[in-house]
């Protein structure tokens, strides 16, 4: 498990405000460096879903997990950075050097599906844990009942594929050989997913180098400063968004179609209270997890919910945690959107764009200039699989394009991802 770094102390900002220039110039390099993450992980990784459709997102974190900056991908899975980090730190608290890699890919430890790796590196200054990196990817291929992983039919998640609970991967650069040959095994397309870990592991590995320079230029008093200051800022124009619309409770109601095993409508459901400067968004009454892979765990919801709200209080500002202080989520355990072990959870997009339309629903008429009406709420998948003439095996796995609602002055859009998907294209026909 490696020494504990009982020498090294964890530090956090001393509340020093920074002058607003320099704020913006650290402000900025954030940015670019969570977008080079992205740049080097598209154009290194060796599976199409991931260079071609960009199903993947990269983020820098704080020391205890609050997303501080992101690139575009898919933007579910940067609502969920928080709670991945969070598990890293739960689970090897005293146990978190320099030159270390985190490799994740379960649902019920902050995850989203199989598929979906995570890989988390902190990063160190000065003999101090001053921020982590995290780069998610959809690999093509991670084992389970069917090529691609995604099966239709399952009813567990150990149908599904190798489920990862948090583990140290690397350590002082060193790659855990045993642990890559048991992930490689389970993988119909080993090569391929070999190709995309290393990719991820350059794009933190690029986000290490960045931040350290950040603090070299700036100092850590400043920089940590600067990092609580965003989160501040983005707080103080959330809370303000919010105070603008009108207190209330606002419903919506809909059902899910079936969960590809049973041919039943099941009802989903939320309340929004605004109150002053907070929301707070109840799904109590919702349906119980389903036994077909439609379910999504509780952080993936968490995130749906966190898309909507961002849309709401600062759609074109970069993101960041201090957007979702004034946001509180409730749902019972063990609902279609907050599945547990062993629900099957593959094709968890679709309970998460449930969980988006029904609080875009609810607040879509305080908004009218701002939201759509509804969208074609699902992913719509598709998988092919087979051999090559020369008997390679391949897998493509695509998400469909589908529609977005209109709105009082304009047509909706068309041929674009599903509102939990972000940037994500679909495959050229070349």
């Amino acid at each position: 498990m490696g020494k504990k770094n009982s020498i090294l102390k964890n530090i956090s900002a001393d509340g020093n405000p920074v002058d607003l220039v320099t704020l913006e110039i650290i402000k900025g390099k954030l940015v670019a460096t969570a977008e080079e993450m992205g740049l080097v992980l598209a154009k290194s990784s060796m599976s199409p879903v991931i260079y071609e459709v960009l199903d993947f997102a990269c983020g820098i974190c704080t020391v205890d997990g609050q997303l501080i900056s992101q690139t575009n991908g898919i933007t579910v899975f940067t609502g969920i950075f928080e709670t991945q980090v969070k598990a890293v730190l739960k689970k090897f608290d005293g146990q978190i050097n320099r030159n270390d890699v985190f490799l994740m890919n379960n649902p019920f430890e902050g995850g989203t599906h199989l598929c979906d790796i995570c890989l988390i590196r902190p990063v160190f200054y000065d003999n101090h844990l001053v921020a982590f990196a995290i780069a998610v990817a959809h690999w093509s291929e991670v084992g389970g009942m069917t090529a691609g992983s995604l099966p239709t039919n399952a009813t567990e998640v150990f149908q599904e594929g190798l489920r990862i609970p948090v583990l140290k991967f690397v350590e002082n650069d060193d790659i855990n050989e045993r642990l890559l040959d048991l992930i490689l095994a389970n993988s119909r397309l080993p090569e391929n997913c070999l190709g995309d870990l290393n990719a991820q592991l350059a794009s933190v590995k690029i986000a290490d180098l960045r931040l350290v320079e950040i603090f070299e230029k700036y100092g850590k008093s400043t920089t940590l400063n600067s990092f609580n200051d965003i989160l501040l800022a983005s707080e103080k124009l959330s809370r303000h968004a919010i105070s603008n619309l009108p207190d209330g409770i606002y419903t919506a109601n809909d059902h899910i179609d079936g969960d590809g095993i049973a041919d039943t409508r099941y009802r989903i459901n939320v309340a929004v209270t605004i109150s002053n400067d907070e929301l707070l968004v109840d799904f109590t009454g919702c349906c119980d997890q389903l036994q077909g892979p439609v379910n999504c765990s509780r952080s993936a919801m968490v995130s749906a919910v966190k898309t909507v709200m961002k849309a709401v209080v600062g759609p074109q500002e970069p993101s960041n945690d201090g957007w979702f202080r004034p946001l509180k989520v409730i749902c019972p355990d063990k609902t279609v959107f907050t599945a547990e072990p062993p629900a099957a959870v593959g094709w968890y997009y679709e309970a998460t764009g449930h969980a988006s339309e029904l609080v875009w629903k609810a607040l879509a008429p305080l908004l009218e200039g701002s939201f759509s009406t509804g969208s074609a709420n699902s992913l719509c998948v598709s998988v092919l699989a087979g051999e090559s003439l020369e008997g390679d095996q391949f897998v493509l796995v695509e998400p469909g394009m589908v529609g977005w609602g209109a709105t009082s002055s304009s047509d909706g859009a068309s041929v674009v991802s599903a509102i939990t998907n972000g940037d994500t294209f679909n495959y050229s026909i070349e």
